[in-house]
């Protein structure tokens, strides 16, 4: 018997709501697994079939927290060309996909976690939750992150949040109009939009929406994510403070760096 899907799908609504659920708590960790859950999953919302035509996608996960970001050792030089074109493939997908995708987060939404949200059209984020990209704490940079979040919330509120690392609650969130909504059940409160403004609508329509309010984002953001893709793995993984702040968090110790 094999492992247990990284990811939950099943219909709601009448089939008009498709429910994706990143299921490998507490950390629902974005590693190669469930990147190609995610991956199968979007491309089949994408390719339709029998049933109700989809108004919307709604996103969420399993236990406390949404994601703690991709798998720390899968950012080292031997894997990370492989997770970076996997993850950012992903990313380009959901942000191609003529069907709403809202995204439902509660506890910790970081590194990768709050890019596969950002990929999303709206977000539904809990008071408390706690969304960021950590990675300069690690030495390293988030390609994906720094093209989507300028795109969202502008140049500076992305440098601050890209420069220092730190994570802001649901409440800064929505100011900053990364999220859309603040409630304390973000589920239930993407449902109710859902229910409000989608449900009753042409698929057709919506799916005409969706792609309208991406274009030129598409083109953009195709085109630095691979500019981006190249400075991280050609530039930045050759240099020895990246590697040293990598492997210092996956042995729990202090980076030590040599600013080279």
């Amino acid at each position: 018997m094999g492992a247990p899907a990284p990811v939950r799908a099943w219909r709601e609504r009448d089939g008009r709501l498709l429910r994706l659920r990143l299921d490998r708590p507490k950390a629902n960790l974005l590693d190669a697994a469930m990147i190609a859950a995610l991956d199968a999953a979007f491309a089949a919302a994408g390719a339709g079939g029998e049933g109700p035509a989809l108004r919307a996608i709604l996103l969420d996960a399993e236990g406390p927290h949404f994601s703690f970001g991709a798998s720390v050792e899968e950012h080292l030089p031997a894997n990370c060309a492989a997770m970076l074109g996997a993850f950012h493939a992903l990313l380009l997908r959901m942000l191609e996909l003529p069907v709403p995708i809202l995204v439902a987060v509660r506890g910790q939404c970081l590194g990768g976690g709050l890019e596969l949200a950002s990929a999303a059209h709206l977000l539904f984020a809990a008071p408390d939750a706690r969304l960021g990209q950590p990675e300069i704490v690690l030495g390293v940079f988030a390609p994906a992150a720094s093209c989507l979040l300028p795109e969202r919330i502008g140049l500076g509120a992305a440098d601050d949040l890209l420069l220092s690392g730190r994570a802001i609650d649901g409440v800064e969130a929505h100011r900053l109009g990364l999220a859309c909504s603040v409630s304390p059940d973000p589920e239930a409160a993407a449902l109710a939009w859902f229910d409000a403004h989608l449900a009753g609508r042409s698929a057709t329509s919506l799916g005409f929406a969706a792609r309208a309010t991406r274009l030129g984002l598409m083109e953009r953001v195709r085109a630095r994510l691979t500019a981006l893709e190249r400075l991280y793995l050609d530039e930045l993984m050759s240099r020895r403070d990246p590697i040293e702040g990598l492997t210092a968090f996956l042995e729990k110790r202090p980076a030590r760096w040599e600013d080279r």
